[in-house]
């Protein structure tokens, strides 16, 4: 017996690496994330950092607060009440209608090919912006578009003679939506697909109606998914340039565009106050996914 456990504890010595091989080991296992976190670094931590910094800078490098004081002006509040209206139009209404064909997709008894093909376009359709898109609704639903053209020809009825305009608060809510649909779709059909199957069948077996069920066990489960979903909806909204420029130029005072004007100075070139206003876009829309990132927590207690 004591020779055996001589000869095992010999052989582990052999096999075991000695403490300092181990020490030396280089931590290749971290080569793989090292891209991610040097674009994040260069690109959305030093730059925000920056921003930030200059937000509370004046052009001699002293600092003030006056920049940020300056945001109180009533065209820069105007900017804002827009962008924030805007956001929260489009991404309620594309909250609910991507609920609706999600609920469809999922719980509906559709066949499958359905589910796919709405998932492969969602995920499409969701990065689908910039000039590419506004060019799309120019031909559309602009005065001269497919669709304005088609009302006004085969029904009589003239949009634009109605108070439709694509280049107002209007117009621009709708094109957001599009690509606001597709996003909630593609984020809110994993909350639905975590609704058990055990659950209906015990709220059935217990005399509950489906309505009942819907009421009390969907509704509350996938509230918090719902809530989350709408709040990056609103950041996503929020922050978004390229399709509002491309689609109304300047007519329509939003926050990026105000940015984009302070920045290259097309009026008064004052970089430290679009550092500002940079600043105040920072702070909504990290609000805005904190309590996404809470609800996303709340959620997934019950759809573990």
């Amino acid at each position: 017996m004591t020779d055996i456990s001589l000869s095992d504890h010999a052989v582990a010595g052999k096999t075991a690496p000695p403490a300092d091989a181990r020490s030396m080991r280089l931590p290749t296992q971290w080569l793989g994330v090292a891209p991610f976190f040097i674009f994040a670094i260069m690109f959305l931590i030093l730059p925000t950092l920056y921003l930030m910094l200059g937000a509370f800078r004046n052009d001699a490098g002293e600092f003030t607060f006056e920049n940020i004081a300056a945001l109180a002006q009533p065209s820069i509040v105007a900017a804002y009440w827009i962008s924030i209206k805007v956001s929260l139009a489009s991404s309620l209404i594309g909250a609910f209608a991507g609920l609706a064909i999600a609920i469809a997709i999922v719980r509906g008894g559709l066949p499958e090919w359905i589910r796919s093909a709405t998932l492969t376009f969602s995920g499409v359709a969701s990065n689908f912006a910039g000039v590419p898109l506004a060019f799309a609704f120019l031909a559309t639903l602009g005065r001269l578009g497919l669709a304005t053209v088609l009302l006004n020809v085969l029904v009589g009825f003239n949009i634009y003679a109605h108070g439709f305009n694509i280049l107002s608060f209007w117009g621009l809510t709708l094109t957001y939506v599009y690509f606001q649909i597709p996003l909630m779709v593609v984020i809110i059909v994993p909350a639905i697909d975590g609704l058990k199957k055990e659950w209906g069948e015990a709220a059935a077996t217990l005399g509950a109606t489906q309505a009942q069920f819907w009421r009390m066990v969907v509704i509350p489960v996938i509230w918090p998914s719902f809530l989350g979903t709408v709040i990056l909806l609103f950041a996503n909204a929020f922050g978004a340039i390229a399709t509002a420029y491309a689609l109304t130029g300047s007519s329509l005072n939003i926050v990026p565009i105000l940015l984009y004007a302070q920045i290259r100075g097309d009026v008064l070139h004052n970089a430290h106050l679009g550092y500002a206003i940079a600043f105040g876009m920072i702070v909504i829309t990290g609000l805005a996914n904190v309590f996404y990132i809470w609800f996303r927590t709340r959620s997934e207690r019950w759809l573990k």
